[in-house]
């Protein structure tokens, strides 16, 4: 009887747990509806689609700032991806075990660097870099858009390496832990087939794949709520480009820039709204992610099989 009651009282402990959670989830979206209404009211749907922000006369958009935190994200992920999955398959896979450790270290210490520093670092070394390279793009290329603009150096393709770099250490992290959990047979499995140490890892990943996919979704939501650094570096400019080298702006940096200068309630209200919307989007994001995550996990099972005897 003691027993039941503390099994009882343990599950009924969790259970408040995860409710709080949700409750706090739920808690956020409610606030931030509740303090984004006056811009709701008045705008609608076509905040999210209009390209105006003009705080003197009183009329938002969020469009530019939405663009570019997909932009810079996506971007910052199509560049760290493979580099993160190189370093954790060569920390788990190939990498002499003296140097394991002081890896190990030195890709978690840069997970742990405050996104200040590296906004610093970027203005004082990415920047110039970016500028540089910039001048070096054949004119043929800068006719294009997506070379277009001037050589300032602060712009969407700053902001996307900075965020590749902060990006990287808890792919990589994440990634590397869950090859280490797949099991010796698979390898040796490859191996006593005649596979070559690159199938072997390969064959590694693909049983990683569920979890692979999953870390890199991780560095992607980090990338989307990413604030000083890209901040820092992007140049703040609410436009919608393709350019790389165009300045532009973020839902996190122009809360950040602009929160504090809120002189009237519609302003604020705008502002808490791009909140909204950047919670909005990350729900989404991670709602996907869930879903690939949860579809590779159950074709990787394969299809049910009937029970013998069972009717056709």
């Amino acid at each position: 009887m003691r027993a039941r009651s503390q099994d009882l009282g343990f599950r009924l402990t969790t259970g408040a747990f995860a409710a709080a959670l949700a409750a706090i989830v739920i808690g956020v979206g409610v606030a931030l509806v509740s303090q984004s209404w006056l811009t709701i009211q008045k705008f609608g749907l076509g905040f999210w689609s209009t390209s105006t922000w003009d705080p003197v006369a009183g009329d938002f958009g969020a469009l530019p700032f939405i663009w570019g935190t997909l932009y810079s994200s996506i971007l910052a992920l199509l560049i760290a991806t493979p580099i993160a999955l190189g370093i954790a398959v060569f920390i788990s896979e190939l990498c002499p075990a003296r140097l394991r450790t002081p890896l190990v270290f030195l890709t978690e210490l840069l997970a742990a660097i405050p996104s200040i520093v590296y906004g610093l670092w970027g203005i004082f070394v990415l920047v110039p870099a970016v500028r540089s390279l910039q001048t070096h793009v054949p004119d043929a290329l800068r006719a294009l858009p997506i070379f277009a603009g001037p050589p300032l150096g602060v712009g969407m393709l700053s902001a996307a390496l900075i965020l590749a770099i902060m990006v990287v250490p808890f792919t990589s992290s994440v990634a590397r832990e869950v090859l280490k959990s797949v099991p010796v047979t698979q390898r040796e499995g490859a191996y006593a087939l005649g596979a070559t140490r690159f199938e072997a890892i390969r064959a590694a990943m693909y049983f990683a794949r569920t979890g692979i996919v999953g870390a890199v979704m991780l560095g992607f939501g980090r990338a989307l709520g990413e604030t000083m650094a890209v901040t820092m570096v992007i140049g703040n400019n609410p436009q919608v480009s393709a350019s790389l080298f165009a300045p532009q702006y973020t839902m996190a940096a122009v809360i950040a820039n602009e929160f504090t200068e809120a002189a009237d309630a519609l302003y604020l209200n705008a502002l808490v709204e791009i909140g909204l919307v950047l919670f909005a989007i990350t729900l989404v994001v991670n709602g996907l992610s869930r879903l690939l995550i949860w579809s590779m996990a159950r074709g990787a099972r394969g299809p049910r099989r009937k029970p013998a005897g069972a009717a056709a």
